[in-house]
């Protein structure tokens, strides 16, 4: 399985099978996980409960709006 290590380099596949030879199974797939976790950009941080914002005003369902709707359909 020869694929390119594109901006990874060769000190991140070292690392990565270094990684792989500790878990005890050999195979090019976890290689590549492994290289693909030590490559990968830092996931932003989750939102506390306290900053998501909170709904002043429940909505509401609007069944008659929907009626209207369909009143409005032209027949062909």
């Amino acid at each position: 399985m020869a694929r390119a290590l594109g901006d990874t380099g060769f000190e991140t596949l070292e690392v990565a099978c270094d990684l792989t030879l500790q878990t005890g199974v050999i195979a090019a797939a976890i290689v590549m996980n492994e290289m693909r976790r030590l490559s990968e950009t830092a996931r932003p941080k989750r939102l506390s409960a306290l900053s998501v914002p909170r709904l002043q005003t429940e909505p509401k369902a609007d069944c008659s709006r929907y009626d209207s709707l369909r009143r409005l359909r032209n027949d062909h």
